[in-house]
């Protein structure tokens, strides 16, 4: 009835084809394959009399074809329309198989194919985040396309099919209750059927029988079957969510299905049949009487008064679309004749004659056809015969009367914008659970922040487990295949879930270490300087004055440096604190010990002097000598020390190869070479005046002061012998604390051996410090 309501509209507006006049013959295929090639074949050859318009002359039988709506009898018919170039416009054929432009190159439909079907209801399954999803479908070519494409959609965006299931074509019993054997032993949640009401059917029966709860994905053949919106279907089918052909509007349509009567042209007897079925009435009053209980139709029975959906034209879908074919085909035929001589698609820039056209010249005008229906919907065709694919989304829900019925919740528009196809309206949709909200259907619940998938051996993909990522990577997004390092200043925070600025490790003046190292230096240069002020008080005194007070002094105002030097370590290391923490280190210490090798070089000069044959032994190495011994011996150092410094400076240096979570502060000593050679020649010098001190431990106790001095020595040198696999073996601010620890160990045991009994003698016993008591020690 839409394709006669669209003709005569079409017949009637003088802006559409205002010179021609449409004619149509309808065939009822009686869901056979072979009634719908039969018909096809007669109206492409022109064996029964169809036109109304007896002036047509010329044309061939037919220019196009409306329908079929079944895919197998589409194929079938439309396989053999490609070879003759006869437009075939289907409104429900929607096997994807059709879009194949070589096998059927005549083929169009005013439905959305299969392909976009299953993209449809792609986009509902990542809406709701459902990526575990079980999958039944008919044994047709319907259902195995659909199949098809929606195990290759499903793995495209994440998700697995939980099981894939065939229904039978008959009323199989063992193979419906192993269906639900395998529905129930699944953890999927959410099943996708697509299937016809009549194959479906049995397998609902057993839900009922088992009591199943699922949430059903209905597929556009069954979305709006009435079938199934019955009470005894209530408890398990509402909530589900379908597929339906997109729901349009015809202005005038009611009006004229209640307008149509009976007549008496034998051509036409589908109405009668209709008319004696809806009255229950014959118009021949032989079958009235045997058939009828007598009632006549009179053929002006009130169609409005019958209790029907005849005239109901608010759930328009399957006749909404034969309406948009049959403009599709009154468009194209209006370009056709609208062609102007000389600008026209063909052979020479021809057009087709009205009165000789062919179907393949209309085929050409079909394939671009673009015009936008009374209700706004836009109507054209891919390179491949499809439609704009546009879907209703319904919602099944219950009635007060125990009875089903579906509302649309929302929109599937492929031809809108990446991420805008979909559309819901979520707040209407009825869901089939206790708690009334969508139900979750993952094998494996997503990996959080801070973790990676990892595939499940011998499961989909969608099964997997999820790994914490290792120190030092994260991943910030859910369900992430791969954790990543952080940059190489950065650690991963607890959760892994993001990089946070290593903690940066110096020795430093806050911390417990540092204090008390601190503490230690600012206490042995006080000691220091007390000792070296009672040195200056007392320096006149006999014990202050011998082996020359001069390199007392020196010694002391090196050890203070020596203490002082240590608090260069402490802190964050900078550019000028790592230049001058060595130098100060090693021309300080130099100092110190140059100075202690001339005290014992003094001692040896004045024993020999002291002999008959050696009174000139101190004319050699006088006060000048001294002085200038220990100005080139620490000259040496200072040298060594600029060379390093200009060559291959000490630079602050963030390590992060002791501890990967860490940065160690550090200076690094920029060359080796230099260090070394710094260290060296500190350990030369305390050898030499080891060894001297050493060798005048003997000498009578009047001039001896190398006992002392050996015993100091003996302590330097173990403490820096110590020192060195004790530094190269300490990471980060461990080894700084490990050269303060040798400097200090070192200065104090030089200060307490070689003054401290000095002290002892000028504070305690002064009367000690005298020259007769030094000179008569040995008496």
């Amino acid at each position: 009835m839409a394709m006669a309501f669209a003709v005569e509209e079409i017949n009637r507006n003088p802006d559409l084809l205002p010179a021609v006049k449409l004619g149509y013959r309808i065939f009822d295929n009686c869901m056979r394959l072979d009634v719908a090639f039969r018909a096809a074949m007669a109206l492409v050859s022109g064996t029964n009399k169809y036109s109304s318009m007896h002036n047509c002359s010329g044309l061939p039988p037919v220019l196009g074809i409306v329908g079929d709506p079944m895919s197998s009898s589409s194929i079938a018919i439309s396989s053999v329309m490609g070879l003759f170039r006869v437009p075939m416009v289907s409104f429900y054929a929607t096997c994807s198989c059709l879009s194949d432009r070589q096998r059927y190159p005549s083929f169009f439909r005013t439905i959305p194919s299969d392909a976009f079907q299953v993209g449809a209801i792609m986009q509902i399954l990542k809406h709701f985040g459902w990526t575990w999803v079980g999958l039944i479908y008919n044994d047709d070519e319907y259902g195995r396309h659909a199949a098809q494409d929606f195990h290759n959609d499903i793995a495209a965006f994440g998700g697995c099919v939980a099981f894939s299931e065939m229904l039978p074509k008959g009323i199989d019993m063992p193979h419906i209750r192993h269906i639900m054997r395998v529905i129930q032993n699944s953890t999927s949640r959410v099943i996708v059927v697509f299937s016809s009401g009549s194959f479906l059917m049995p397998l609902m029966d057993e839900v009922i029988r088992q009591n199943v709860i699922r949430q059903w994905i209905a597929s556009e053949a069954w979305s709006t079957a009435n079938t199934f919106l019955i009470p005894r279907l209530l408890p398990f089918l509402r909530g589900t969510l379908g597929i339906a052909i997109r729901r349009g509007e015809i202005d005038g349509f009611q009006k004229f299905l209640l307008g149509v009567r009976p007549d008496n042209d034998p051509k036409n007897n589908m109405v009668r049949r209709f008319w004696q079925e809806m009255f229950s009435c014959r118009f021949d009053p032989a079958e009235a009487s045997s058939e009828a209980e007598g009632k006549i139709c009179t053929g002006q029975e009130d169609l409005s008064k019958a209790d029907m959906a005849y005239s109901d034209v608010s759930e328009l879908r399957p006749s909404y679309n034969v309406y948009k074919a049959v403009y599709a085909l009154a468009h194209s035929l209006h370009d056709l004749v609208s062609c102007v001589p000389g600008q026209g698609p063909f052979e020479g820039n021809s057009c087709a004659s009205l009165h000789g056209m062919q179907p393949w010249q209309l085929l050409h005008y079909l394939q671009v056809v673009n015009f936008t229906t009374g209700y706004g919907d836009q109507v054209s065709f891919d390179r491949n015969g499809d439609a704009l694919p546009i879907y209703d989304v319904l919602n099944w829900y219950g009635m007060p009367d125990g009875t089903m019925t579906s509302k649309r919740v929302g929109v599937v528009d492929e031809a809108r914008a990446n991420g805008k196809v979909l559309s819901l309206d979520e707040d209407q949709i009825f869901w089939n659970f206790e708690s009334n909200k969508p139900p979750r259907s993952v094998c494996s619940e997503p990996c959080p922040p801070g973790t990676r998938k990892a595939a499940s051996k011998g499961l989909p993909i969608c099964c997997f487990d999820c790994i914490p990522c290792a120190d030092g990577e994260i991943s910030n997004t859910t369900d992430s295949n791969e954790c990543f390092k952080c940059p190489k200043e950065f650690w991963s925070s607890p959760k892994r879930d993001r990089c946070v600025p290593k903690e940066v490790e110096f020795l430093s003046y806050e911390e417990a270490l540092g204090i008390s190292l601190t503490t230690v230096s600012i206490f042995g240069a006080c000691v220091a300087a007390v000792v070296l002020g009672v040195f200056v008080f007392h320096r006149h005194t006999p014990v202050v004055r011998a082996n020359n007070s001069e390199l007392s002094f020196l010694i002391l105002l090196s050890l203070k440096l020596c203490f002082l030097c240590a608090l260069l370590f402490i802190g964050q290391p900078r550019t000028w604190t790592c230049q001058l923490r060595h130098a100060a280190f090693g021309i300080s210490f130099v100092l110190c010990v140059s100075s202690i090798l001339v005290k014992t070089m003094v001692v040896i000069a004045v024993f020999k002097a002291s002999k008959p044959d050696g009174q000139g032994a101190m004319k050699w190495f006088g006060a000048a000598q001294q002085r200038a011994t220990v100005f080139i011996l620490t000259s040496l150092q200072v040298v060594i020390c600029v060379v390093w410094l200009s060559t291959a400076s000490p630079t602050p240096h963030k390590n992060t190869h002791y501890q990967s979570s860490k940065i160690v502060f550090e200076c690094a000593v920029g060359s080796v070479a230099g260090f070394a050679t710094l260290l060296g020649y500190i350990g030369l010098l305390a050898a030499i005046s080891f060894l001297l001190a050493f060798l005048a431990r003997n000498l009578p106790d009047t001039f001896n002061e190398a006992k002392f001095i050996t015993f100091s020595m003996l302590i330097f040198c173990a403490v820096w012998i110590a020192f060195v696999p004790a530094y190269v073996s300490s990471p980060g601010k461990y080894a700084d604390a490990v050269e303060i620890f040798a400097i200090l160990a070192s200065s104090f045991g030089l200060l307490m051996a070689i003054f401290v009994p000095k002290c002892y003698i000028i504070l305690l016993h002064p009367e000690r410090n005298t020259k007769k008591a030094l000179m008569g020690r040995t008496s």
